[in-house]
């Protein structure tokens, strides 16, 4: 009989940890976030027309962005939080983010030159469910959710 402090323990892995945490913790903000809006379709179809939308985007119907964004979101956080497929989950949403981001960039440029606010004095509601936030602490807390979304796709994930 081997003694128990002679088998080997597999190594802790630190990287793999964090980005568990990282993609567990960006899978429950995209399911929140989601649920949100797919719970309340109507207000955030009205938000959704708000944004200046770029020429590459005007085809698409405004009615199923509302209608099949949010359950995309969850869909991406349903996985990311059981760690299935999370390199490509964790690059989409980093995707996702980007062009909300971008958008949110747009919409707030279009309020300065119409108001002549200084950006981070320009509050709207993004469609994102906290109501209205300043448009610099949006886009700050849409660069951290990018960045756990990088923890997250740069983690080892789960290998058999």
């Amino acid at each position: 009989m081997i003694p128990s402090t002679m088998i080997p323990t597999p190594p802790f892995h630190f990287r793999g940890v964090i980005g568990g945490l990282a993609r567990i913790l960006l899978g429950a903000c995209f399911v929140r976030l989601g649920l949100d809006k797919a719970i309340h379709p109507g207000d955030f179809l009205k938000l959704v027309h708000e944004y200046p939308l770029p020429e590459w985007v005007r085809p698409l119907n405004p009615t199923w962005i509302a209608a099949l964004l949010p359950w995309f979101e969850v869909f991406c956080g349903g996985l990311l939080i059981v760690g299935f497929r999370v390199r490509g989950t964790a690059l989409a949403s980093f995707g996702l983010l980007g062009m909300f981001s971008w958008f949110v960039w747009l919409r707030a440029l279009e309020i300065q030159r119409a108001t002549g606010l200084p950006l981070c004095r320009i509050r709207f509601d993004c469609g994102c469910g906290g109501g209205e936030v300043p448009v610099c602490r949006k886009l700050l807390e849409n660069a951290l959710l990018m960045g756990l979304a990088c923890v997250a796709l740069a983690s080892r994930g789960r290998r058999p």
